[in-house]
């Protein structure tokens, strides 16, 4: 208490400053590496410039208010007439201009707007861009997303391809509620999921009706609903409906080509757990407009690139989730004091920290390799194959990953973590999102199961590829060798396949983290998930060279 303030009960101490105006690229040592080693450096500077306005005060402020502003349905207007738009909060548009005008959304394909070749490198630098997204407002991925993922899709398409690519590969951002031949950028989304079916699509009841002979490029009327249309302020979307051919993928756009609006009529948004930035709704389709895209009765096939980029996405989003809570935990734990020591000074501490850090490491060092298998994919049988089998894979290990993660790093922070003014309680909410999007779980786990089926030579070139990898230490090698015996033996493979892609995805980080980390990471991470040991919780490292690794934190 002083003479100046006679009512003051305390001084503020032993709190740590705010974790803001930080670049979170040049500040992140394994990020920086992984962007360098996989092939994406062209794009530092790029990178470097959306890691300082991602890690500014200013923008953790617009998430903060993006997500304490959730988006509202306006289905009528005053008179009663529908208008189906979505409301957002100023810092929505503002967090969805940063993101778009640094090409978040279309880095991967601007060569196709200008004619140019394919930028080598172009996944990985995305992915760069997709890590920090994350840490700026993870919400606001969803139409981004999307709309890079949509592209493949739509190449199936020439004459849909010419019509929407350049608004959809402009680093711009324009929330204009009106056709897209009047605007300047647009997003586009995805609609699969529907109340009878969820991710057995195969079950989908929306039908569609061919209004001038039909055939691919051509209208038909759609009517039915989807039970989950994520991001419905988008500019279009692509649905699957069930054609007189079958099951076939359409282009639905919010606008008919004479410029009225299409019939969706959204029933709802939902109520989510986390995500509340972002929009999702319920929406029904009144005799609305499409055009297929591919062939009818192939809609599976036309749109499953779509999926697969949506989950690399939610694999590097989940890295980059993990990458955010440690460093605001181990931030808090520099700066403050506990019975007379720096709590990252405390044995305990350093244990839990370093535990994490070895986790981070590995997420970054396989999603990198991962999207360079993305740029190389076209080019490259090995690298083909293994996009094809390691995409579900890593997806499954880094999105399960995330949940403890964050629960672990709120704890290191106590109730500073807990409370909402803090990032950690809506990390917390986010982290068992990528889990859940474009497939759970044991959908992964059997799309691996169906590559072993189909494609075994694809494993095969994973196979070698891994051998290289853990050549000369035995653990990781009898690991290898495990998964492969569980391979071979086909009674019981399905209802173990959780074991088998959890050690291919461990065996895969270990071999990563042994050629490109530091010898301390990498012999920690083998030590602690090959050991033997009991291993329930975090924090139960032996012998760890804890320097080594909080230093890279």
């Amino acid at each position: 208490m002083t003479a100046t303030d006679p009512h003051s009960t305390h001084e503020v101490l032993n709190q740590s400053p705010p974790f803001e105006d930080v670049n979170i690229y040049t500040s992140d040592v394994a990020l920086g590496e992984a962007v360098a080693r996989e092939g994406g450096d062209y794009a530092v500077n790029d990178l470097t410039a959306y890691g300082a306005i991602a890690g500014s005060a200013q923008a953790l402020e617009l998430s903060r208010l993006a997500n304490e502003n959730s988006p509202k349905l306006k289905p009528f207007d005053i008179k009663g007439h529908r208008l189906d738009t979505v409301e957002f909060h100023p810092a929505w548009h503002d967090i969805m201009h940063i993101s778009m005008t640094a090409g978040v959304h279309c880095l991967t394909w601007e060569h196709l707007r200008n004619g140019g070749d394919a930028q080598p490198g172009r996944h990985v630098a995305r992915a760069g861009l997709v890590y920090m997204q994350q840490q700026l407002e993870p919400g606001h991925s969803c139409p981004t997303t999307m709309t890079n993922a949509v592209v493949p899709a739509l190449l199936k398409q020439p004459e849909l391809a010419k019509e929407w690519l350049p608004r959809l590969t402009v680093r711009d951002y324009d929330p204009s509620f009106k056709p897209a031949s009047q605007k300047r950028a647009c997003t586009l989304g995805m609609g699969m999921t529907e109340k009878q079916g969820g991710t057995d699509v195969r079950a989908n009841s929306t039908v569609a009706e061919p209004l001038k002979g039909g055939g691919p490029g051509t209208a038909y009327a759609l009517t039915g609903h989807k039970w989950f249309m994520s991001a419905p302020m988008c500019d279009g979307f692509l649905m699957l409906a069930q054609a007189p051919g079958g099951l076939s993928c359409f282009l639905v756009p919010r606008f008919k080509p004479d410029g009225s609006v299409n019939e969706l009529q959204f029933q709802r948004l939902k109520d989510k757990l986390g995500n509340r930035s972002n929009a999702s709704s319920e929406v029904e389709f009144h005799g609305c407009h499409g055009q297929l895209v591919g062939e009818e009765g192939r809609g599976v096939p036309t749109i499953i690139d779509m999926i697969t980029y949506t989950r690399l996405d939610c694999a590097v989003a989940s890295a980059g989730l993990m990458r955010q809570a440690l460093a605001n935990a181990a931030h808090h734990a520099r700066y403050r004091t506990v019975f007379q020591k720096k709590l990252i000074d405390q044995p305990l501490m350093r244990q839990v920290l370093s535990d994490l850090a070895l986790d981070v490491e590995a997420a970054v060092g396989l999603v990198f390799r991962l999207a360079r298998a993305f740029d190389r994919a076209d080019g490259d049988e090995s690298e083909a194959a293994f996009a094809r089998v390691m995409t579900p894979v890593i997806k499954y290990w880094v999105c399960k990953a995330v949940p403890p993660f964050v629960c672990e790093a709120m704890e290191c922070m106590g109730g500073n973590g807990y409370v909402e003014e803090g990032v950690l309680a809506r990390l917390y909410r986010e982290a068992p999102l990528n889990a859940i999007w474009e497939g759970s779980g044991n959908v992964m786990c059997l799309d691996v199961l169906r590559v072993l089926h189909k494609e075994p030579h694809s494993l095969q070139a994973v196979h070698a590829d891994l051998a290289d990898l853990v050549d000369g230490d035995p653990r990781l090698k009898s690991a290898l060798d495990d998964i492969a015996t569980h391979i071979a033996e086909p009674s019981g493979l399905e209802a173990n396949a959780r074991q088998v892609v959890e050690r291919l995805a461990l065996v895969t980080a270990a071999g990563l983290l042994r050629h490109n980390a530091p010898q301390p990471i990498a012999d920690a991470f083998i030590a602690s998930r090959f050991g033997g040991g009991w291993r329930y919780t975090y924090g139960m490292l032996d012998g760890a060279d804890h320097d080594a690794v909080l230093d890279r934190v």
